[in-house]
């Protein structure tokens, strides 16, 4: 349940590395300041500030070159959309490699971290893979209506979504929620667990969790594997059970609920961040250089994953 990180040797990160971190760092800030500040809360009870979230992430990705698809849907007789783009593969595009993160926030907050910064991932790791052969094909999905009242329910945007692969067939080797990513800190008693992983589990917020079912176990092996291998910046990782408070909460619940292997990606949110949930989720709150660390580390990995045999 507990036992998934490998023993490597973690690299030292070159001139070159600090360099694509320095302009990531930059770049993500840039997207997060959008979302979490200039437009601020966004869901169907804000819906032109819905929009207008969409509006950006289409406009970022429209620019980098990909075509945008919608995938839209009503509820409570309001229309509302995840976005989709996608990198062919060049060897086996019929092996997908899902890349997700909703672009809601819950009612009364600003939603910086959560989930401005997925978001922001989101729309780098697609800039950065736009013109690289890869093996698989990547899809890079914006999903809607993540947080309450919709949050576990077939209205979530990642629900819609993950029942229409199953019944086209799709073959999604993996599946990545970027969730809640940028708050990190170096402070002892700052990191907390449900019980009991607390007795296992590092009690210094600075890590990157990996989180998965005990299905996605070999994926959580395989994707600490490759972020370990391409960054320095601290990384836990755990397959348990569904039922223990946090592992289920996020988009990557609507692929397990299909059988794909799925893992969140996350700071742990509520577990650290003290601005979970709350009017103060705001840009401000974010760790620009340790959130663009570990957004690095996870670009690598996910690059790893995209073209291993």
């Amino acid at each position: 349940m507990i036992d998934v990180k490998p023993t490597l040797t973690r690299p030292t990160m070159d001139e070159a590395a600090r360099a694509e971190i320095e302009g990531l760092e930059r770049r993500l800030m840039e997207h997060v300041r959008v979302l979490g500040g200039t437009i601020g809360e966004r869901n169907l009870y804000r819906p032109q500030a819905l929009r207008a979230s969409a509006d950006y992430i289409r406009r970022v990705w429209t620019d980098q070159g990909f075509v945008v698809t919608e995938e839209a849907y009503e509820v409570a007789g309001q229309s509302c959309a995840n976005l989709v783009v996608e990198q062919e593969g060049s060897g086996r595009p019929g092996e997908i490699v899902l890349v997700g993160a909703h672009y809601d926030s819950l009612i009364g907050t600003p939603g910086a971290n959560d989930n401005a910064t997925g978001v922001a991932l989101l729309l780098e790791m697609s800039r950065a893979f736009k013109h690289e052969p890869l093996a698989r094909t990547v899809r890079f999905v914006a999903f809607v209506n993540e947080e309450p009242p919709y949050f576990l329910t077939g209205q979530m945007g990642s629900s819609v979504h993950a029942r229409q692969a199953r019944r086209r067939g799709e073959n999604i080797l993996a599946m990545f929620s970027l969730e809640t990513m940028g708050y990190y800190s170096n402070a002892r008693g700052t990191q907390r667990y449900p019980f009991p992983f607390g007795l296992a589990y590092p009690n210094t917020g600075n890590f990157l969790a990996v989180v998965g079912n005990l299905p996605s176990r070999p994926l959580v092996v395989d994707f600490l594997r490759h972020f370990m291998a391409t960054s320095d910046f601290p990384v836990e990782g755990v397959a348990t059970f569904e039922w223990i408070p946090g592992i289920n909460w996020s988009d990557h619940w609507s692929f397990w609920k299909e059988g794909y292997p799925a893992l969140m990606l996350t700071d742990t949110a509520p577990y650290r961040y003290p601005e979970y949930h709350s009017r103060f989720d705001v840009p401000e709150r974010i760790n620009p250089r340790e959130f663009a660390r570990a957004a690095h580390g996870v670009i690598h990995a996910v690059r790893r994953l995209a073209t291993a045999p």
